[in-house]
């Protein structure tokens, strides 16, 4: 059951991160390669991801799944600017938006399957 529970905070955290706080200014700079304002939009994902599972693993491997949260969103991101369409209008866009939030998905449940199980 705490499996399932990280799970769900961690996709809720996601979504606030990713849709709700995410500034226009860092989905701008997020296709530029180590742009601070990309760094800080992952930044967020780490140090939300480390906090929720300091409720439930140790600091040091909360403090590490953080960073490797951290690591991992910025080149799904980072891959997905560089490599996907921008144009909302296209099945392509959706495809490629599709593809990132899978992938943060599925680090979501990698990090659960690690740490958690």
């Amino acid at each position: 059951m705490v499996f399932e529970i990280v799970l769900v905070l961690l996709l809720i955290k996601h979504w606030y991160i990713d849709f709700v706080d995410q500034s226009n200014e860092e989905i701008a700079k997020k296709g530029d390669y180590l742009h601070w304002l990309g760094i800080r939009h992952s930044f967020k994902h780490g140090i939300l991801t480390a906090i929720i599972l300091l409720y439930f693993i140790q600091p040091v491997y909360a403090m590490l799944a953080g960073l490797f949260d951290t690591l991992i969103h910025y080149h799904i991101d980072y891959m997905k600017m560089r490599l996907g369409s921008t144009d909302i209008k296209t099945k392509s866009f959706w495809a490629h938006l599709g593809l990132d939030q899978l992938l943060h998905q599925l680090t979501y449940i990698g990090l659960c399957l690690v740490f958690i199980s």
